[in-house]
């Protein structure tokens, strides 16, 4: 008979106490796709840099203001044939009424920035865990947004020629577009598609919708975006289509989250360990191994929760009788009672 290891709990404590790390591509590329709790102090940098970024790299795209004008020309005679040009309609209607349209221009200034911050605020304080992939479907979709600005440069409804739209900043004298005024030379005109307002109202829609437990809050989601829409036509800042593009921008932002992560954004856990790493694959994270699964020994016993309520203990196996009586509970030296 061969010999019979055991293994203590006070060996099992040791091994524990010095895990082996995984150094290897695979290891690293795996930590990086672990959700983690954020850090304040990256977030904010990260942000102001990328929004920096962002805005140098979309001024510095040229703006062709022949062609950004001959595109506008084309996507204006494509809504014709299509039966759906209206923005000059809903334009002229909201200009006639003063106090909707100046609420409208300070709308489309504003909340664009004001709501995409608030949402970030609110992931990062009440669902750190979906905050990285959220966040990611975000940045995802504006790094896409600065390449269609370079690819299709396109003039806005209100600097087309002949186009009898009205610039409704301008008309009314207020502060409310970075390519109108005395804001015009700070911004490139000729970048509308696609739409970030767009892009980021349905992202901060859908974010709302899917993670907020109060019904009116997941309503007002829903209207923000369509509200967006509006604004952008009525002040004649966007094309309907442009605002399409803005959606398909933020489709890639979500399937590339979803790679990523190998899950959806909404459906990660809420909560995130501090730093990733090991312990947010002990939390059973989508797309990982070893979720809530026992390991197994070399000796092919469970290393989970035993019966005492002990982790990490395996205690002896008591044999099988040979005969098949039912001694299940009997210790394998316990001495056998003599019959009579």
């Amino acid at each position: 008979m061969g010999e019979t290891t055991v293994t203590t709990l006070e060996g099992r404590q040791q091994t524990a106490a010095h895990p082996v790390e995984d150094r290897t591509g695979a290891g690293l590329l795996r930590r990086l796709r672990t959700p983690r709790r954020p850090r304040l102090w990256f977030e904010i940098l990260l942000i102001a840099v990328s929004y920096w970024t962002y805005s140098l790299v979309r001024n510095a795209v040229p703006e062709q203001k022949s062609e950004a004008l001959r595109n506008a020309d084309r996507l204006w005679d494509l809504e014709r044939q299509l039966g759906l040009a209206f923005e000059q309609s809903v334009n002229h209607a909201v200009n006639s009424v003063t106090w909707l349209v100046v609420g409208m221009n300070y709308y489309y200034a504003t909340l664009h920035f004001a709501v995409t911050l608030g949402v970030l605020v609110w992931l990062y304080r009440s669902h750190p865990g979906r905050y990285a992939a959220t966040r990611l479907v975000l940045f995802s979709t504006t790094a896409v947004a600065l390449a269609g600005y370079y690819l299709f440069p396109l003039a806005p409804p209100r600097l087309m020629n002949g186009g009898d739209f009205v610039d409704t900043v301008v008309v009314h004298e207020t502060w409310g577009s970075m390519a109108s005024g005395d804001l015009k030379n700070m911004s490139n005109q000729y970048a509308a598609m696609p739409s970030m307002h767009i892009g980021w109202s349905v992202w901060c829609g859908l974010t709302i919708f899917a993670l907020a437990t109060v019904p009116w809050a997941k309503v007002l989601g829903l209207l923000y975006p369509a509200g967006t829409l509006v604004v952008i036509v009525a002040t004649a800042n966007h094309f309907w289509l442009d605002a399409v593009g803005g959606v398909l921008c933020l489709a890639f932002g979500y399937a590339l989250a979803t790679l990523w992560y190998g899950s959806k954004p909404y459906a990660l856990p809420r909560e995130a360990p501090d730093g990733g790493g090991r312990g947010s694959r002990d939390r059973g994270w989508p797309g990982r191994r070893g979720t809530g699964r026992a390991a197994v020994g070399s000796d092919g016993g469970d290393t989970g929760s035993g019966a005492d309520g002990r982790t990490g203990v395996v205690g002896p196996r008591t044999p099988e009788p040979p005969d098949g009586s039912p001694s299940a509970g009997v210790p394998a030296h316990a001495p056998k009672t003599p019959r009579h």
